[in-house]
């Protein structure tokens, strides 16, 4: 998958078709009431991001969004703006080479979709599959199971970035809970039907760390990195306030440049100074290393 370009004027059209207006809750964007077989990873085999004469250096970056009761907002952000100004900032800023992304609904192993992932597209067949996806809404602001994505990046997903061109892709978790410290097999067993070995969270971590750059960006209002992923991901978590949701685009670009060996100072000095702050706290903590094949950062 991943043919075509990303346009800001299908964008519009789409949110115009499917009636999304600024003040569209959760339930008015999102309309599926189950999850669809085309995005169960019990009957994905692999997802593919692969190049093509039109894109011939494909860069994967795969975002994972916590669908949790309590992440409404996050969702409602990610449909109405944040894919669009997402997609346009890579454009124009250019921190990889031809983008395929994906996307993610993240729940608990205990729901009916503990996960969901779309193909990768590099054009408005995102924002439609995003769409597509179901926001079971259960749980809280217990620990949720962002682990399930690691294991499907590390062993369902064939990316040419990695094993043609020697560089790793990207992968994001959003939320503002932590991540569980492992998940049993059983949970293995039932989403993915991959047979039933269990994992801690640390190995899955590292297991998607071979081929992608894997961060996590963290929801709250204290500026503290959640135990478990401060002890799997150190160096790897960027946290921003609930109230500057609006600025994960800049986040996840900036994370990108600087993975990539841009300078901190020129990253920061291309977005407003409404964005810059957030930007700057959000990386302060953070480390970059290379993102070549072989190299575990």
């Amino acid at each position: 998958m991943g043919y075509g370009s990303y346009r800001s004027s299908d964008w519009s059209r789409l949110k115009a078709s499917a009636k999304i207006t600024e003040t569209s809750d959760v339930s008015q964007i999102f309309k599926s009431r189950s999850m669809e077989e085309r995005f169960d990873p019990k009957f994905i085999d692999v997802r593919e991001s692969m190049d093509s004469e039109e894109h011939p250096h494909s860069t994967p970056v795969i975002i994972g969004l916590d669908t949790t009761g309590s992440m409404g907002y996050l969702s409602e952000e990610i449909a109405k703006n944040g894919l669009n100004e997402t997609m346009l900032k890579i454009y124009a800023s250019k921190p990889i080479d031809d983008p395929q992304l994906m996307f993610a609904a993240i729940g608990d192993v205990t729901d009916r979709a503990p996960l969901q992932v779309t193909q990768f597209e590099s054009d408005i067949r995102i924002a439609e599959q995003l769409f597509a996806l179901w926001m079971e809404g259960n749980g809280g602001d217990s620990p949720e199971d962002f682990e399930l994505l690691w294991y499907f990046a590390a062993k369902h997903t064939r990316i040419d970035s990695y094993d043609k061109h020697e560089k790793k892709g990207f992968l994001f978790t959003i939320g503002d809970a932590d991540v569980h410290k492992d998940v049993k097999g059983a949970y293995i067993a039932n989403i993915f039907k991959d047979g039933a070995a269990g994992f801690t969270s640390k190995e899955l971590y590292e297991m998607a760390s071979e081929k992608y750059q894997v961060f996590h960006i963290h929801l709250n209002n204290n500026g503290v990195v959640p135990l478990n992923f401060s002890s799997i991901m150190s160096g790897k978590v960027a946290v921003i306030p609930k109230s500057s949701v609006s600025a994960i685009p800049e986040v996840i670009i900036s994370i990108m440049q600087l993975a990539n060996g841009e300078d901190k100072k020129t990253v920061l000095s291309q977005w407003s100074d409404l964005a810059r702050p957030v930007v700057e706290t959000a990386i302060k903590n953070m480390s970059f290393k290379s993102g070549k094949k072989g190299l575990f950062f």
